[in-house]
């Protein structure tokens, strides 16, 4: 017979007033807002596909391969036990799990799959839903979905890879790309000197032969200071070349003869979150790469490959923000302080319904500007509102996701600053967004550009936005003073990120407005267009109805 814990039977240990573990999220059927938004951006024939990987992405299980997968980081094998160079990451046996269900799913190639069909929408759904989990895998998943465009410079370098790009299986095998199931495509574009500024750029590049340019063998020779998923079977370089300035790159692991290219790997960076992904340090000598589009109109080559990139950080950045007000949701409506549940009571209602319009507007904007990215090709005036929207949607959800979440930390007292809780890797998490494809003052600095370069774009942003005049005071106000803000040209680069966050609060009031649930619509103009709005939540006026935005929030 097993004794008993002395200690179990004290009633001390008597566990109370906690809340019961969450275990599986559906994160597609449970979540109200994600699926009114879909059907309004066009993706409503992708919902089977969606309810499918909302199932898989929330399991209990995968949650669990996330905080596995962040706990035990990659560790760089540059050498093998003989000494030959192997150029490796190792990673824990859950981060392949969450590749292999990423890339099952279409995290890296939906809008590809259903080019002209809400291709890009349906891309940023499933960005959305998996970067609840996990955002470290959701990196190699970015890249891979941002190149297609660029490849498209160079007939038959898209010719070789999209059929590889194109795959749902995750080959790891280190191995020549024509020899593996499926590939994964990375960029290394930043070097220490410049960081943001890529035209600072000092690595160079001189052809292999006598061919040059576009689709011709060049050697690389440089460092690159920041490479995430080097594991990656090709990547996307930018590299100078002698008289023409920047160009770009195809650089694959292995060379087209079946030898090792040479990709030398110096270290894996020490990162505050995205423990997961591993990033490095990467060294070129004579490094074989294929040119990609003209010489020297290498900016011009990966810009399209940036714009996806930036609606795949606001698109992660809004996933992470609607996981943090998940889990405040689920600790409020189990928890009681001063005899009356959190969810009762009328102080914290006001912050959670306050979150949950934050999250409801991070999310209608970034799927306008993937919708206006599918209608690109078709509409000049949606093309030209997917090039601004980009830049103001990466801005604006990037910057709000980082205080939401801390928000939603605060919501769970101490125990959601103990790293048992998802809570402190989704705070970890929530700034690298903003810093990923340009900071906040380059979105600004690209908005001030856009406006003076492609007139078209602006003048088709407020056009949206004036679809919604006459529906709320508070936008009629606010879209007056965003036109005198752009009128005066004095000092309109100092002002640029006030001016980028009124072009963000403007379309997401007017979408809500439009398109959007009253309830949400009426509390988001009247806070955050409001003339007494100051950023914190639970700030949310009179009249707003709480419980009718808490319950449209409630998973499941």
């Amino acid at each position: 017979m097993t004794p008993r814990d002395p200690i179990a039977q004290l009633p001390t240990h008597e566990v109370l007033n906690t809340p019961p573990h969450m275990g599986d999220q559906d994160l597609w059927a449970g979540d109200r807002a994600l699926r009114h938004w879909a059907a309004q951006s066009g993706a409503g024939a992708h919902s089977a596909h969606m309810a499918e990987a909302g199932r898989a992405f929330g399991r209990d299980e995968t949650f669990e391969k996330a905080t596995q997968a962040n706990r035990y980081d990659p560790e760089l094998r540059a050498f093998d036990r003989y000494g030959m160079r192997l150029n490796a990451v190792e990673f824990h046996p859950a981060y392949h799990g969450l590749m292999a269900l990423a890339v099952a799913n279409m995290a890296h190639n939906f809008a590809w799959h259903h080019e002209g069909n809400a291709g890009h929408v349906g891309q940023s759904l499933l960005t959305y839903m998996f970067a609840q989990p996990e955002g470290g895998v959701l990196c190699p998943m970015a890249m891979t979905y941002s190149v297609p465009p660029s490849l498209r410079f160079t007939p038959a370098l898209e010719a070789e890879w999209m059929p590889r790009i194109l795959s749902t299986d995750y080959d790891r095998r280190d191995i020549p790309a024509p020899e593996k199931s499926g590939a994964l495509m990375g960029m290394f574009m930043t070097e220490k000197q410049g960081g943001s500024d890529v035209r600072a750029n000092s690595t160079m590049a001189r052809p292999e032969g006598a061919a040059t340019g576009n689709g011709a063998a060049y050697l690389l020779t440089g460092h690159k200071f920041f490479c995430s998923a080097p594991m990656c079977d090709a990547f996307l370089v930018l590299a100078n070349t002698e008289g023409c300035g920047l160009s770009c790159f195809l650089v694959p692991r292995w060379r087209p003869d079946g030898t090792r290219n040479a990709l030398y790997l110096q270290r894996l960076k020490d990162k505050l979150g995205n423990r997961s992904n591993a990033s490095s340090e990467m060294e070129f000598l004579d490094t074989y790469g294929t040119m990609v589009g003209d010489e020297g109109r290498g900016v011009r080559t990966i810009i399209e490959m940036v714009n996806g990139n930036r609606l795949f950080c606001a698109m992660g950045s809004a996933g992470i923000m609607r996981q943090a007000l998940v889990q405040a949701l689920h600790h409020c409506a189990h928890r009681s302080a001063f005899q009356k549940r959190l969810i009762a009571q009328p102080l914290m209602q006001n912050v959670l319904a306050d979150m949950a319009v934050e999250v409801e507007g991070a999310l209608a904007l970034g799927l306008r500007v993937a919708q206006a990215m599918d209608n690109a090709m078709s509409d000049p005036a949606e093309a030209a509102l997917a090039r601004i929207g980009t830049a103001v949607a990466k801005y604006w959800n990037c910057k709000r996701c980082p205080v939401l979440v801390a928000e939603a930390l605060e919501c769970h007292g101490g125990p959601g600053y103990i790293e048992e809780s998802i809570m402190p890797r989704l705070y970890r998490e929530a700034p690298l967004n903003s810093i990923w494809e340009g900071s906040g003052n380059v979105m600004g600095l690209d908005v001030l550009r856009a406006m003076a370069r492609e007139p078209e774009g602006i003048a088709a942003y407020m056009a949206e936005v004036e679809l919604a005049r006459g529906l709320h005071p508070q936008l009629d106000r606010a879209i007056g003073e965003l036109k005198d803000e752009l009128g005066d040209r004095a000092g309109l680069e100092g002002r640029m990120r006030s001016v980028t966050e009124l072009l963000a609060l403007c379309l997401q009031g007017a979408l809500l407005l439009r398109f959007g649930d009253s309830a949400v619509a009426e509390a988001f103009c009247a806070s955050r267009l409001g003339a007494r709005y100051r950023g914190a939540f639970g700030t949310l006026p009179k009249g707003c109805d709480l419980e009718v935005i808490i319950a449209r929030a409630m998973p499941g």
